[in-house]
């Protein structure tokens, strides 16, 4: 039985370009006439010798119309068959020097990956390929048709599975996470294409393992079983799978200097040529309880934002910083307006003034905030709030921005307990850095910039607000890993603060049971 849906969605190019790219591969398939002589060479079972054109190819469109509701891609394979006249271009080419059978070899060992070998049908197709070596199993032509049909499909929908599980990941995040906002490449027609267009097997599937050294060390530790402090043999291989999923993902560029967060680690590193530059504690957001609606619902990988729950998460995103703001004005987000501050004000009647921070209506500056009424249930939402400059403003001296639609950035913060705990989802969603001098250091450099910037982080009175450019944006990661390995070699695993390895973990599972 075919495995199917183990992750939805493929994304097409438009149908001109995969027609093009169909019939550009018949320039260089093999005649069907040689079929059976390539089957007879390598099982000298003479019944292959009987295969027969017309027949075959009836007996291949049945079986792909039978198996098309189990198929990945059923649109495109089917067409790439059409395109074809439905020959067996896979198997006559890759059955000769056991590359079928090396590739069976690659599905059987699947659960190195942490994936189950049955999403890409490895027992089927070992039982296929024993039957094509068994001259007592093919007796006449009309079981040769069919297990060459089989085998060809089987072949087809496996190997694409297979190439995408490695090259992409099995899972979408972006529609099994509510706050993952990371462009993500995910399969489309023409990297199916390269994959049926592959001449040497054997090599193509050694080149498709992923070879970084995080991903090695977390195979390592998956195919040795170990066991992490305080977790049994079980609950460290599912944070093995799930951050080798993540691992698979292609939400990266190859970027010789960036900006990583890892939420789940609480910690800030800038990362040049491969090497952490620098490393520091961070706060990140408050996390939210689950429930089981929450760990298997899915959303709409094009929108970004409507159909996602909100959150104090600090979502996972990759973007540009591009500018700081020096001694910055903190606009309070209508949803701290709301819960927080003007239940504050309305406590206290001069906590508005006492923290700094103006009120305005329609873009105008209210003077007298203490005419308002603050228990109102839309008094949040009526007025827009600003925190000045200042030693007490909740951004610190400088908070460093990059482009996203939900307001997250990284800053300083005149609360520096926070960084004592062990466990840091403490902020509003915002990343508060504990070096943030350092970091602008390493964002621009040393020179007169960075000077005018450490001077006016300094200042204790009369500080107003200024952004400065970087000369050169550089790239920032907010990720979330719950195991990696240190330089050591040693596994390191921290809470799923989240909740999100249980989400994908889930889905692996659902994977399974498919």
């Amino acid at each position: 039985m075919i495995k199917k849906n183990y992750a939805k969605g493929i994304s097409f190019h438009a149908s001109l370009l995969l027609l093009v790219t169909l019939f550009t591969l018949q320039a260089c398939k093999k005649s069907r006439s040689d079929i059976g002589q390539v089957f007879f060479k390598e099982t000298k079972n003479k019944v292959f010798k009987k295969v027969e054109n017309d027949a075959f190819v009836a007996v291949f469109k049945k079986t792909l119309e039978e198996k098309k509701a189990h198929l990945r891609n059923p649109k495109f394979i089917t067409a790439f068959y059409e395109s074809n006249d439905f020959d067996p271009v896979l198997v006559s080419q890759h059955l000769p020097k056991d590359q079928l059978k090396n590739m069976a070899t690659y599905f059987s060992k699947a659960n190195t990956h942490g994936l189950d070998p049955q999403l890409f049908a490895a027992n089927t197709i070992n039982n296929l390929l024993t039957k094509v070596y068994e001259k007592d199993s093919i007796k006449s032509v009309e079981a040769a048709y069919k297990v060459i049909a089989e085998l060809e499909i089987m072949t087809a929908n496996s190997l694409i599975d297979y190439s995408n599980a490695l090259k992409f990941g099995v899972i979408s995040p972006r529609k099994i996470y509510a706050s993952y906002h990371t462009e993500t490449k995910r399969p489309d027609s023409s990297s199916m294409m390269a994959v049926l267009n592959v001449t040497d097997l054997n090599s193509y599937l050694d080149s498709i393992q992923p070879k970084g050294a995080q991903y090695l060390a977390l195979q390592k530790g998956l195919a040795n079983g170990v066991t992490a402090a305080g977790l049994t043999a079980e609950e460290t291989a599912r944070v093995l799978e799930v951050n080798l999923e993540r691992l698979r993902w292609k939400n990266r560029n190859d970027d010789k200097k960036f900006v990583i967060v890892n939420i789940a680690d609480f910690r800030l590193d800038v990362i040049e040529d491969g090497k952490s530059t620098l490393n520091m504690k961070v706060c990140v957001g408050e996390g939210r309880k689950l429930n089981s609606t929450d760990i298997l619902k899915e959303y709409d990988e094009n929108d970004l934002k409507k159909d996602r729950p909100f959150s104090r998460e600090t979502p996972q995103l990759g973007s540009m910083i591009h500018s700081v703001q020096v001694n910055p004005i903190w606009n309070i987000p209508e949803s701290i307006a709301t819960n927080e501050i003007s239940k504050h004000a309305a406590a206290d009647r001069y906590y508005l003034a006492n923290n700094n921070i103006d009120v305005y209506k329609d873009g105008k500056i209210i003077e007298d905030t203490e005419l308002i009424d603050w228990t109102a249930a839309d008094a949040g939402k009526t007025y827009a709030f600003k925190q000045r400059a200042g030693n007490d403003n909740s951004l610190g001296k400088i908070k460093f921005l990059f482009n996203n639609e939900f307001a997250v950035y990284l800053h300083d913060t005149p609360a520096k307990a926070a960084f004592d705990k062990s466990v840091r989802a403490v902020s509003h969603g915002c990343v508060r850095v504990e070096k943030p001098l350092e970091l602008a250091q390493a964002l621009f450099g040393n020179g007169a910039t960075f000077e005018k910037i450490k001077t006016e982080m300094a200042q204790t009175e009369n500080q107003e607000a200024r952004t400065v450019a970087l000369p050169k944006q550089i790239p920032v990661y907010l990720t979330y890993f719950t195991c990696w390995a240190a330089e050591d070699g040693a596994l390191q695993i921290r809470k799923d603060v989240y909740g999100l390895d249980v989400v994908l973990y889930s889905y692996l599972q659902k994977l399974k049971a498919s």
